[in-house]
Formats: C-alpha cells, structure tokens, sequence
C-alpha cells in the first residue's frame, strides 16, 4: 500500500477523489487540512472516513506520501506543489496552474502572473491518451480540464488525420453541469439563478482554450469555443462541426477515431449516427464520442460526452496517478 494525500478535500473534485480511492486497492488516503472549514458535513458514528494530517511539506515526507492530489485553486497549487515536490512526492495538480507552458501564456488567459516557469516546462500535461509515456516518468502532472479534456479527445484525431479542414474552422459548443464552476457559492450558480435556465459565458476567451490549441494542434484562429452552463449537477456535452476533406461516407470518420482510441480503456466510440448522452457518462470515467456526416455538403459533427467531475478531473487523476505509481491504469476506475 502506498501513502496519497488530497488537498482540497471538501470540493466536489476532492470528493470525488475521495470516493473514488476508496475502491482502489494499492493506496491509502490521508486528508491534508489546508484550512478550516465551518461547513465540514457530518459524518455517521463509526465513520470518520481517512486520517486527516496537517497540510505541510514536513507531514508529507513524515507520513512518506508517494502522491499528492491538489484540488484546490491555481494559487494555492503553486503555493504547495514545490513544497511536496521537494518532500519527495509526485504532484497530480486538478488546477491549472501548470497547464499551459509559458508564463506569458499564462498571463494572458489567467489573468495573473507566474512565477514559477521551470515547473510549467516541466509539468507533463496529464491527457493519458495523448502523453501516457511523459506522464508515467514525470514527478509533476497537471490535470487537463474538464472542457478541453472532451474537446481534445473528439478534434485531435481528425486534425492529426488531415480531415478536417481547418480554414473552414472548427466550433465547439460546449456545456456543463454547475458543479464545474467549483463548490465556492456564487450569484451565477445559485440554485434560484440556474434551475429552468440555460446561458451561455466566456465566450472566444474562456481559460481552457489554450488547452485544445496546444493539444489538438490548432491556431487560435481555426477554433471558436463557447461554454454554456447547463441546469444539472454534473457532466459535460460538447457538439463540435468541422467539414471534412477527403471523406466520403460517415463511417470513415468513426474508422478514424475507432483506430486512433484502439486498446484505449476510456475512450467509447459509437456507431455512426449514434450520439452519446450524460447519462451514458454519468460517474464514470468514459469519454463517450458520435459522429454523424453529411457526404453532400461535406459537414461533420461529433458530440464527445464525459462526466466532468471525473473523467473531467478526479478519475482522470487517478488515472495519471495510476501511470506514475505504477499501478494498473484502470485500477479504481472499473
């Protein structure tokens, strides 16, 4: 068994983490208190869930944690992640602190400032199926997005394929479920505020662009992302048109995707025509994708479906910390 901590526990993505350690049978998980929380649920008699220990590089190397799962906000991760990296764990960060690869990137789609740019060169972008072999070497890992995490996985195959044609663009239409946005409270995402609604934010700027274009390969002026914030808990749907070059009938389009994914544990592709929903998603770890073409008029959409508060973060961390430890990749994930 070996020793993981989570900071951030009381957020819906370290809860997640939370629940879905509890299933995996080579770890054992030790909470990292960062700060007081008046809000802490109540928990039955006789069940007071895993240890909790100071949030401290000192307690990390006392208890020897192999891994740290940062579910906190960006500033925070980079407050802590050189502490622990130097106690001697790795670091699955849920932020995007180290997503992007420059900290003049940084400051442009964040809006602060980064001081920290050998940790950015250095962080293996966590997207298992585009980097598995940089992830299972590396001691710092930055979890993709929830959004890009379903963007990259439904445009990269058809970019790398040189079926997309990318002077006529490519829109991503994407929504999720209001959990997402944290479990921090705000007017936005108040009940009274989201129930029977359904909005559109961030649009041409959202921070999880730049994701896609450095992933899927990609110039910022070839890809227009809008979000949407959808009146349910969890999940996530993106429908993105593209025409295509060079194919003839729809079926050659999933032949594309089915042979980029082959042996890929988390990956569902549909038969054409046939489109994945949240509820096919739903707590599980899929990236779910369908694909539908019109042959007369050249125009592709494909709907790519995850649930964003795991395959969108916990489960994919788990994922990654499965690569770094050693473990089984679907360990606690099937």
């Amino acid at each position: 068994m070996k020793n993981v901590g989570i900071v951030g526990f009381r957020g819906y993505s370290g809860a997640e983490l939370v629940r879905i350690l509890a299933r995996h049978h080579g770890v054992r998980v030790l909470l990292l208190e960062h700060r007081a929380d008046p809000d802490d649920r109540p928990r039955p008699r006789g069940h007071a869930g895993p240890a909790r220990i100071p949030c401290t590089a000192e307690e990390v190397k006392t208890h020897k944690l192999a891994a740290v799962f940062l579910a906190t906000p960006p500033e925070v991760s980079m407050e802590l992640a050189p502490g622990f990296l130097g106690a001697g764990a790795k670091v699955i960060d849920l932020s995007g602190a180290y997503r992007l690869r420059t900290p003049e990137n940084y400051q442009r789609w964040y809006k602060a400032e980064h001081h920290q740019a050998d940790l950015l060169a250095e962080a293996a972008y966590g997207l298992p199926e585009f980097h598995r072999a940089r992830i299972a070497g590396a001691r710092l890992v930055s979890n993709p997005g929830c959004y890009p995490t379903a963007a990259n996985l439904a445009i990269q195959p058809f970019v790398q394929a040189g079926v997309a044609d990318r002077q006529a663009g490519i829109v991503c239409d994407a929504k999720s479920g209001t959990s997402g946005a944290g479990r921090k409270p705000s007017l936005k995402t108040s009940f009274c505020e989201v129930t029977g609604n359904f909005s559109a934010y961030s649009l041409l700027d959202h921070r999880h662009v730049p994701e896609v274009l450095q992933n899927s390969g990609l110039e910022e002026g070839e890809f227009s992302f809008v979000a949407h914030l959808l009146p349910v808990d969890r999940g996530i749907l993106e429908t993105i048109y593209f025409r295509a070059t060079g194919i003839k009938t729809g079926d050659e389009l999933v032949a594309i995707c089915e042979e980029r994914y082959r042996g890929e544990p988390f990956v569902r592709i549909y038969d054409h025509g046939k489109l994945p929903d949240l509820r096919a998603v739903e707590r599980t770890n899929y990236c779910d994708i369908g694909i539908r073409y019109d042959a007369s008029t050249g125009r592709a959409v494909v709907v790519s479906a995850i649930d964003n508060l795991v395959k969108g973060a916990a489960g994919q961390a788990v994922q990654n910390m499965n690569l770094i430890l050693g473990f089984k990749e679907t360990e606690g994930l099937l």
